[in-house]
């Protein structure tokens, strides 16, 4: 964890300086997310960055919790939402979230399990935070080869230059998700090879 912290940290600025790379399925996916939202919702967002989600989606919510491993992404995340009350920015990884009483209504995943040493065990637990019938909605990040990318991301990685990136295809993650007991509810590419958008359903 720390050294992808650092990682993180030392891009904070510059990520949040860096626009939308599609921003038509952007606002599509915040409308197709905000569909499950309902004013007493309680929401998780884990990987949350500079809080740019999380700051759309707070306001139409109960309660939301966004975390990230970077103090430097939260620290720029809080100073973008001051004034919305039910969003609270925590530093931390997956692991260490505990459920409240009933669960979580909705986790958000955005851009983050393709970052991750072990998917299968953070969709496990997300499943474990939610309550049944809650939703798991996610964007990743899906190849399945990686090309040239497989020989310079561990080089880079190895030197602090580059984060962990895991290749996996679009496929293998949709059955991660139902092995670890979810139902597909809405799978989505906005092109061929983009970010793969899915919402996964624990059953009630």
């Amino acid at each position: 964890m720390a050294a992808n912290a650092k990682f993180w940290d030392r891009l904070a600025k510059r990520y949040a300086r860096s626009p939308v790379s599609n921003e038509a399925a952007y606002q599509t996916k915040l409308a197709k997310t905000q569909a499950y939202f309902t004013p007493d919702s309680r929401v998780l967002e884990f990987g949350c960055g500079t809080g740019s989600t999380a700051i759309v989606h707070a306001p139409l919510v109960g309660d939301y919790l966004a975390t990230d491993i970077s103090s430097k992404m939260l620290e720029i995340a809080r100073g973008k939402a001051e004034g919305i009350g039910n969003l609270r920015f925590e530093q931390g990884v997956l692991e260490d979230v505990s459920a409240p009483e009933g669960g979580f209504d909705v986790v958000l995943g955005m851009s983050i399990l393709h970052l991750l040493e072990d998917k299968e065990a953070a969709i496990a637990k997300v499943f474990d935070l939610l309550k049944p019938g809650g939703v798991f909605v996610s964007s990743t990040v899906c190849m399945e080869r990686g090309g040239i990318l497989k020989v310079i991301l561990p080089i880079g990685r190895y030197f602090g230059f580059l984060p962990l990136v895991r290749f996996f295809a679009a496929g293998a993650l949709e059955d991660s998700m139902k092995t670890a007991g979810f139902e597909i509810e809405h799978s989505w590419r906005p092109i061929p090879k983009s970010a793969l958008f899915l919402v996964a359903r624990k059953p009630a």
